[in-house]
């Protein structure tokens, strides 16, 4: 049977720099039931593994001889496995993201071990375009089938939910208009944000869940229920390599109070294990990689078909040597190597001016005297509602998602335009660092908020010298005439006639030609 639901979206817009809040039209969100799984079906699947029947008992059932050939053994599941998953508060009604991947499927199998009532509900956010020849099947179908599967094993509804125009409008549409100008975003913590924790909370706000629970590897501490004020924490994950705590970190208090993380507590190689204990179907599938609403679609051409190709040139940062053309800046993020082809490298793009379509390069991005440790951020979200006071507490940053802290210092400032922004100074250099990009903040393993990185390294940037600026600016690019030929070696000379301009012209140059917004 199929359910019809009628809900107005609220999405929240962050970007750029003020909150932003807007309605968008409301929309059919149409809910199909799959309650007509039949667990025979999934006979030789199921689990003997049960709910617990009290807060000390093991999630497993004693295994009997009588057992049919075709159930599996009872195998026991060591209680600490269920820390995330609020035993002790059962039964809580709640809502599960399920994308059909084992990470998704193991914590629905956690929090039903703990005892709590579950609904599963798989998010259609794929969409074809003219991107159909692509496929050899619908993109979701395999997923859907494996999330069908996994819940037929222990009985628990399984709801699709359709939100490829909310997607599309909040997340894809945002993307496409960051690359045009220059900047690099990040899918996954717009995802969350408004789709996931955003646009899905609102499509099901009338079903009246305790907690939406996914495979995130993240913590949420919630405060004593006598304490209903007192704000929800995200803290690391037990598992620091996978920690997600990076794209959660620009989630409001009020979405982090309703989220349960079950895989927190685990690592992965643990949660792999589990899956083989549950008999999940999908127990041997591979972890997603890239964008997902991609698919098999490289990212270049999905670039390519939304923003288009224009030619532009490629110069020497430290000489403003013509090396050549490329298909358009916002096909290039800074500290990218790749796709240049560019004899004599690696070359490392340092640079973009947006208003000409120039893209920098350098094979020196490595270089001691190119300190990059200062930058800023807006759009500034904390849990707690106000910045970190340092005074107590060493403040740590993450730049991208992955298990390297940087210690830093942040700096609470106001723009032109009274807004808000943070000056980041880290202990050490990093060479990756992109506008777009997030900057999440820690205090010891709580992440304490995030904002959006508006420039990369200090005032100055990348130092580019006042020739290259001049080509740049040049109307007529075709007056440079033919590509230099590149040697496997630096010209000494070249780079000098530059050094002693770059001072004086660098910061001016910047705000008339935008380069790097």
């Amino acid at each position: 049977m199929s359910l019809r639901t009628t809900v107005m979206s609220t999405i929240s817009l962050y970007f750029p720099p003020n909150p932003l809040r807007r309605k968008i039209a409301s929309t059919a969100i149409t809910f199909r039931r799959f309650y007509s799984l039949s667990t025979a079906n999934f006979q030789t699947l199921t689990s003997t593994i049960s709910p617990l029947s009290s807060p000390n008992a093991a999630a497993v059932e004693t295994e009997s001889p009588s057992v049919s050939s075709n159930s599996s053994s009872a195998r026991t599941i060591d209680l600490r496995y269920l820390s995330c998953s609020l035993p002790e508060k059962r039964p809580l009604k709640v809502a599960v993201l399920l994308s059909g991947g084992v990470d998704s499927s193991v914590a629905l199998r956690l929090l039903h071990a703990a005892g709590h009532s579950c609904t599963a509900f798989y998010l259609k956010i794929w969409f074809q375009e003219d991107f159909e020849n692509f496929w050899t099947e619908c993109p979701w179908e395999e997923d859907l089938k494996y999330a069908k599967a996994v819940c037929g094993q222990v009985d628990v509804p399984l709801e699709v939910v359709h939100l490829t125009d909310e997607y599309w409008n909040n997340v894809v549409s945002f993307i496409i208009n960051e690359y045009r100008n220059g900047r690099t975003p990040n899918p996954d913590v717009l995802c969350n944000t408004r789709i996931k924790f955003g646009a899905f909370v609102d499509a099901i706000g009338d079903m009246k869940f305790d907690f939406i629970a996914s495979g995130h590897y993240a913590k949420v501490v919630h405060p004593d229920s006598s304490d209903k004020n007192e704000p929800s924490t995200l803290a690391l994950s037990k598992d620091t390599v996978k920690d997600q705590t990076y794209f959660l970190s620009h989630l409001s208090q009020s979405q982090l109070k309703g989220l349960i993380f079950p895989l927190g507590c685990i690592q992965k190689e643990e949660v792999r294990g589990l899956a083989k204990i549950f008999e999940l179907p999908n127990q041997d599938r591979k972890d997603s990689q890239g964008i997902c609403f991609l698919g098999k679609i490289k990212f270049s051409e999905f670039v390519a078909r939304h923003i288009g190709e224009e030619e532009g040139v490629i110069l020497e940062a430290e000489s403003g040597d013509f090396l050549g053309t490329h298909r358009g800046f916002w096909f290039y993020t800074i500290g990218q190597r790749q796709g240049l082809r560019l004899p004599g490298g690696p070359w490392y793009v340092v640079e973009k001016d947006v208003q000409n379509n120039v893209v920098f390069v350098s094979r020196n991005y490595f270089s001691v005297d190119k300190r990059r440790r200062t930058f800023r951020v807006g759009s500034l979200r904390w849990f707690s509602g106000f910045p970190p006071r340092q005074s107590t507490t060493q403040l740590q940053c993450k730049v991208r998602h992955g298990p390297g802290l940087y210690n830093c210092d942040l700096a609470i400032e106001e723009d032109g335009n009274g807004d808000e922004i943070g000056v980041v100074k880290l202990s050490e250099d990093d060479q990756g660092l992109a506008a777009g990009q997030f900057a999440a903040f820690y205090q010891d393993s709580i992440c304490v908020g995030s904002g959006v990185i508006l420039e990369s390294w200090d005032d100055q940037g990348f130092p580019v010298c006042a020739k290259a600026i001049e080509i740049a600016n040049m109307k007529d690019k075709s007056k440079i005439g033919k590509p230099v030929k590149i040697k496997n070696e630096e010209s000494d000379h070249s780079k000098d006639n530059c050094e002693t301009a770059i001072i004086e012209d660098r910061q001016s140059q910047r705000v008339t030609n935008s380069v790097v917004q």
